[in-house]
């Protein structure tokens, strides 16, 4: 990825913190270091975040099955060399909309959090 490319999913996820975090309970990124700095929490658990320039959202299982089987993404893996099945990773020339996508990932987590 070039520095431009990175620098556009950078001002991309900026403005997506900025839609989010109009949403009550939803957390800016909290910077920092190491796992989860650009993340973006529902009551303190993260459901969207930038990594490596890729915006990775946690998603059900089966969706993002379907958007991986569909060529949209690829499972998140943290470097860890294990995919993690409720984690997809877009890469940021995706077309995808992106605000569309963490909304989902935001209704899941709102999910959990009243199941769990």
């Amino acid at each position: 990825m070039s520095g431009e490319e990175g620098r556009a999913a950078e001002d991309r996820y900026a403005d997506l913190v900025d839609q989010m975090t109009a949403i009550h309970g939803v957390d800016p990124p909290n910077g920092g270091r190491g796992f989860g700095r650009t993340a973006l929490r529902f009551h303190g658990k993260i459901f969207a975040m930038l990594v490596r320039g890729h915006l990775v959202l946690k998603l059900p299982a089966a969706r993002v099955g379907e958007l991986v089987t569909a060529g949209e993404g690829t499972h998140f893996d943290a470097n860890k060399g294990t995919p993690m099945r409720e984690w997809l990773s877009l890469a940021p020339d995706s077309g995808h909309d992106w605000p569309a996508l963490a909304q989902e990932a935001l209704t899941f987590a709102h999910a959990n959090r009243r199941s769990g």
